[in-house]
């Protein structure tokens, strides 16, 4: 059992069962159309509503698409569209985990004084080098994810000799950049990034080999939702086919130990990983 420690004194143990993660895309193109908000405030509190029912025990909000050959989104535009969202959750759902999706450091520190609780960064550290400093000061948890190249490039023939040698060294480097900033060990979830610079092998590598990563000795976080691997192998149109491959996916993840699901459909992934953690205490 690892515990993430958030503002307010609050906690949120990990490990019991896998955490649930709900998302909330407050942007107009993201890879599953079904899942974007844009500005619309209303949306925005029927689906977290929504979430929170269904089972969500982390509801994740981001501004900035980081689908492949995505453009970046300006730190303007991205405070203009996402603070507003998170005041807007904090206030209607006052006991609710919020993780933002940033890699921008003002953003991550305006979303924290917002109501932010966790940080949620594809760059791993790596595209904002204040973030570091920023998350150490404001103390609160991380998520480190593996990314090769940026959302724009990440897909052009991305190549690894050790695709899980290569994710874990660089996750050792940012665990040690963040213990240098001053970050605690005990605040750092981490991601192996499926679909961040990764061809369809190398995401069914990551998967099949997901114990591996155990040796970091932090909680996992696994995001696989309706992505683009579940089309190649179940032979689907696109994302809004692949809710089953998602929960196959969600289920393995679920019996190897994997401590949060980043999901679009709350529900469905909750009763999955419910149903088995029943088994497994049985």
């Amino acid at each position: 059992m690892e515990t993430l420690m958030l503002p307010g004194n609050r906690k949120l143990n990990l490990g019991e069962r896998p955490m649930i993660m709900g998302i909330l895309n407050l942007t107009f193109d993201s890879f599953y159309p079904q899942s974007r908000i844009g500005d619309d405030r209303e949306t925005l509190l029927q689906r977290a509503k929504k979430m929170i029912e269904d089972g969500a025990d982390i509801l994740d909000i981001g501004a900035e698409s980081t689908r492949p050959g995505a453009e970046p989104l300006s730190l303007e535009e991205e405070m203009k569209r996402l603070i507003p969202g998170v005041e807007c959750l904090r206030k209607n759902f006052p006991e609710a985990v919020i993780s933002v999706d940033t890699y921008k450091a003002a953003v991550a520190e305006a979303a924290v004084e917002a109501g932010a609780d966790i940080i949620n960064d594809i760059s791993g550290l790596s595209f904002d080098s204040n973030m570091a400093d920023t998350i150490a000061r404001l103390g609160v948890p991380v998520i480190i994810m593996h990314i090769k190249g940026t959302p724009k490039d990440m897909q052009k023939d991305p190549r690894y000799d050790d695709v899980i040698g290569e994710i874990k060294e660089f996750l050792e480097d940012k665990m040690a950049l963040a213990a240098k900033s001053g970050i605690k060990r005990e605040q750092i979830v981490l991601d192996p990034g499926l679909g961040f610079g990764k061809r369809n092998e190398d995401n069914l590598c990551i998967l099949k080999n997901i114990m591996e990563f155990r040796s970091l000795g932090r909680p996992i976080l696994i995001g696989h939702s309706r992505k683009g691997t579940i089309s190649k192998v179940l032979g689907c149109k696109g994302p809004e086919e692949a809710l089953y491959g998602t929960l196959a996916i969600s289920a393995y993840c679920a019996l190897n130990g994997v401590e949060i699901l980043r999901v679009h459909d709350v529900l469905e992934n909750k009763q999955v990983v419910t149903m088995i953690s029943a088994i497994q205490r049985a």
